[in-house]
């Protein structure tokens, strides 16, 4: 009987040590809109000198968690929302709900208008770069087996060599694989529509006056090949015959 009475009591005791030995507490946030009383997804609670806080959750609710008893300034902000700061006394109260106030004149008013025209694709302005004149003729002179290298300094197109013994060059638009990309001569698709590259006899680089090019999607127009964008090259032949 001693020995049933004296297990009892450590129990207790144990039980006691270990209520006495919690220091830390968690406490449950609840933030709703003050018009239409709807939570608030990803609103932020934060204890600035504690560096802690919580995002609300689908249902406005959120916790923050380890927090040793004591008073604590506990702030409440959501974009569009005007914030609300609150003292928080730790244990004596865990649960806390905020209905935030929508703030007026903070942000401005975005009006977005749209308009339909009969207008085709055909006729819908295109940006075109355009390398020609010195430049070509630079580059040229410095290399005129090779007009891949008049390309490599355009932005946003990269030349990948692609043969060892042929040294052609994949064209790649916008990081896509050279086999999106369509190689125009005078209006008029090279190699079956889909050009992958260039090499030195592909194209005659003294027959060339200028090249044009799109970036960004014209298959509207060309095809599957012009997913990257387009590339065309106008011979001299095209260009006196424009002027004539």
């Amino acid at each position: 009987m001693k020995k049933i009475i004296l297990c009892s009591m450590l129990l207790l005791c144990y039980a006691f040590a270990k209520a006495q030995s919690k220091t830390t507490y968690d406490i449950n946030i609840t933030v709703v809109s003050e018009e239409n009383n709807e939570p608030l997804l990803g609103a932020n609670a934060s204890i600035q000198n504690l560096q802690k806080g919580t995002m609300m959750d689908v249902n406005g609710k959120g916790t923050i968690n380890n927090l040793e008893a004591g008073t604590y300034e506990l702030t409440i902000s959501f974009i569009g929302y005007e914030k609300q700061t609150v003292t928080a006394v730790i244990p004596d109260q865990l649960d806390y709900t905020f209905q935030l106030h929508e703030a007026k004149g903070e942000l401005e008013e975005i009006v977005i208008q749209s308009t339909r025209s009969s207008r085709s694709f055909k006729r819908t302005p295109t940006r075109v770069e355009f390398i020609g004149g010195e430049e070509l003729i630079e580059k040229t002179a410095m290399n005129s087996t090779n007009i891949a290298m008049v390309l490599r300094e355009s932005t946003g197109i990269q030349m990948q060599q692609t043969s060892q013994s042929s040294a052609n060059q994949s064209i790649r638009i916008q990081g896509l694989d050279g086999r999106y990309t369509q190689l125009l001569k005078d209006g008029f698709p090279l190699y079956g529509g889909f050009a992958g590259g260039l090499s030195i006899m592909q194209v005659p680089p003294l027959d060339i006056s200028q090249f044009e090019i799109i970036k960004g999607s014209s298959s509207t127009l060309y095809g599957g090949g012009a997913i990257a964008g387009l590339r065309q090259i106008c011979s001299l032949k095209r260009q006196m015959m424009r002027q004539s």
